[in-house]
């Protein structure tokens, strides 16, 4: 009975420190979290978003802030950006800040279309890219070093992607010779998304779809192949994508020869009828080259020859024309 009382008195007497440790355990954690966002943060982080999409042609900013375990630092440091892969991709910029300074003096921009917007002393290394091209589309990588310990440097892993987009072009358009003297279209465009790719022409309809040429395409381009013209005529490539669409024609003509000879196919493309003009042209020069070489015989007999000497003229004159003028002294 004693041991009862005696453990039932434990009992009371802990509930009312439970509830004095709780309020502590609240009021501490408060506290903690009040330092830990008013105190610097003693780590590296870097803090760049998932992806960043612009249009060819134009510019694109890709964010990146970072925070370092020293409290204060004003010594000498370096931004630098890669694409492709973290720690082994190329850089495509680089600037360095002397001790105290926060102006960041350029090293490296790629085809000077890369240039710093943040402020490094401030851990802020977001870049601006100009003129975005299709290739530009991957993933970067932003990267700080502070002069000293080799620990003093830190890169984000995962890197921002950037996403260039742009309306379909039309960068080929040929036309080669295919098995049995018969012709071949083949046609690649750009753009992103990826366009697609449809044929039309003589015995094709509108909307005829391409074949995929095989091995072609890569990156952003497409190739689609017309394996058959059977037919002279116009054949137009278009090329389509959520951004517009674009379209390019090639023309068929065959020209037959002697019999049993081989067709001759023309192609003719955005310059289609300066060609067929060239040919014509050329065709005349020709036509005319022969005629100069195999001249045709001529009846009439040629024209006199123009006498080379007036006094031979004046010996041959006949005798009824009057004597010539002498001078005596």
């Amino acid at each position: 009975m004693e041991w009862s009382v005696g453990l039932l008195a434990c009992l009371v007497g802990l509930l009312p420190m439970g509830s004095s440790a709780r309020t502590k355990r609240d009021t501490t954690g408060n506290l903690v979290n009040t330092e830990v966002h008013s105190a610097p943060a003693q780590r590296w982080s870097m803090q760049v978003p998932a992806e960043v999409s612009a249009a060819a042609g134009e510019a694109a900013v890709l964010p990146c802030t970072f925070t370092h375990p020293h409290r204060h630092y004003d010594g000498p440091l370096t931004a630098i950006w890669r694409a492709g892969e973290a720690y082994a991709g190329p850089q495509v910029f680089r600037c360095a800040a002397a001790r105290g300074s926060e102006l960041c003096q350029t090293a490296l921009s790629l085809h000077g279309r890369f240039r710093l917007l943040g402020n490094p002393r401030r851990n802020d290394l977001s870049l601006r890219v100009e003129r975005l091209a299709l290739a530009d589309d991957g993933r970067y990588f932003c990267r700080v070093e502070f002069a000293g310990d080799v620990h003093d440097r830190y890169e984000s892993r995962h890197g921002v992607r950037l996403r260039v987009t742009a309306a379909p072009r039309i960068v080929n358009l040929s036309v080669l010779p295919g098995p049995a003297h018969a012709f071949r279209a083949l046609c690649t465009a750009e753009g992103e998304p990826p366009p697609a790719l449809e044929w039309s022409g003589p015995a094709l309809g509108n909307g005829s779809a391409a074949v995929p040429a095989p091995g072609e395409g890569h990156g952003h381009q497409v190739t689609a192949e017309l394996p058959a013209l059977a037919h002279d005529g116009r054949y137009t490539c278009t090329a389509s994508n959520s951004l517009g669409r674009a379209e390019a024609s090639v023309y068929l003509f065959r020209f037959h020869g002697a019999p049993g000879a081989p067709a001759l196919a023309l192609p003719l493309g955005a310059l289609g009828l300066k060609a067929f003009l060239l040919l014509g042209i050329l065709a005349a020069r020709a036509a005319a080259r022969r005629r100069l070489e195999h001249p045709v015989a001529q009846d009439t007999p040629p024209w006199p020859q123009a006498q080379e000497s007036n006094y031979e003229n004046l010996s041959q004159m006949s005798p009824r024309d009057p004597p010539a003028a002498t001078c005596v002294p």
